[in-house]
């Protein structure tokens, strides 16, 4: 049978301004240990600690534009464009811009802080 998710669970974010995660599908929200998935709202200004995840991260970016950084160089990924990085890849996001972002990042599997393995001066 079908299960209906009602509504996502906001999850407090890493970074230098409030972010907005909103899990719909998840550790938190579903209980779910395969893929997360979450709609995000990052502001203008906004930058996350650098990341090295065991997951992969599949990005749409729904508004704005979201800064990519890695390992040899940064990508700005714009509204309609996507982005997927590699689990073990070294991956900082950003909205430097003032309009800031909306994107869905889908994390196969599922995004956890144990599997984040944010820098050590986070």
């Amino acid at each position: 049978m079908p299960r209906l998710i009602p509504h996502p669970t906001v999850i407090p974010a890493a970074g230098t301004k409030p972010k907005i995660i909103r899990e719909h599908i998840g550790h938190v929200n579903s209980g779910t240990s395969a893929v997360s998935i979450a709609h995000m709202s990052s502001p203008g200004g906004w930058v996350e600690p650098g990341q090295r995840p065991e997951f992969d991260e599949y990005t749409v970016v729904l508004a704005g534009c979201l800064h990519v950084e890695f390992e040899g160089g940064a990508l700005d990924v714009d509204a309609g464009q996507a982005i997927i990085t590699s689990a073990g890849e070294w991956v900082r996001y950003s909205t430097p811009r003032d309009e800031g972002a909306h994107y869905i990042a889908v994390c196969l599997p599922a995004f956890s802080p144990a599997t984040v393995h944010r820098d050590d001066n986070a």
